[in-house]
């Protein structure tokens, strides 16, 4: 799997030390409060445990599995949620975490569904937020790190279900994403 990747962006001890730096800050803007972090299945798993495991406070988890890119390397724009039953949040503050902001459908999609439950408040944390100007309008509350235009993969980010178990952040090789849309 490393011959696919052209360069890497981040590797595993700075990606460590975002993870440390963003868990302090979310545990200091919940301080001696419950969280209830929704994780956006599959991509941010790693992410999720990663980053949890750094915070010392009352959390309850749930998982919500949507998807929007359908096997392609671009989101389509239809954000399909594959599960009937909405995670809990009414009356609860509410943290949705994603691997990846990109164009904006998925996270805007999940955040107006989660709104419609009533919770105290809904923030959104990502891993990474490409910049680029988005289809829908989303500004994440914690951001890892912010990147340019490029498919990336690692640390739960895939490409055609592969690279997900990469410990760093890396950039794709062009003609890896060029075969798949032949």
């Amino acid at each position: 799997m490393q011959t696919d990747i052209e360069r890497v962006l981040f590797d595993e001890p700075a990606i460590n030390r975002r993870l440390d730096a963003l868990a302090q800050q979310i545990s200091n803007d919940y301080r001696d409060r419950e969280l209830t972090v929704i994780a956006v299945l599959t991509g941010s798993l790693m992410f999720m445990a990663d980053l949890l495991r750094r915070i010392p406070l009352p959390v309850k988890l749930d998982c919500l599995s949507v998807v929007s890119y359908h096997g392609k390397a671009q989101s389509s724009g239809e954000v399909i949620f594959k599960q009937v039953a909405l995670p809990d949040v009414a009356g609860r503050d509410a943290l949705i975490l994603d691997e990846l902001l990109d164009s904006g459908h998925t996270l805007a999609a999940i955040r107006d569904k989660l709104e419609t439950a009533n919770p105290c408040s809904i923030r959104v944390c990502v891993l990474l937020s490409k910049r680029k100007q988005r289809a829908r309008d989303v500004e994440p509350d914690y951001v890892g790190f912010e990147i340019e235009d490029e498919f990336v993969v690692g640390c739960g980010l895939d490409f055609m279900e592969h690279y997900r178990n990469l410990p760093y952040i890396g950039v794709l090789r062009k003609e890896l994403l060029e075969k798949s849309s032949e």
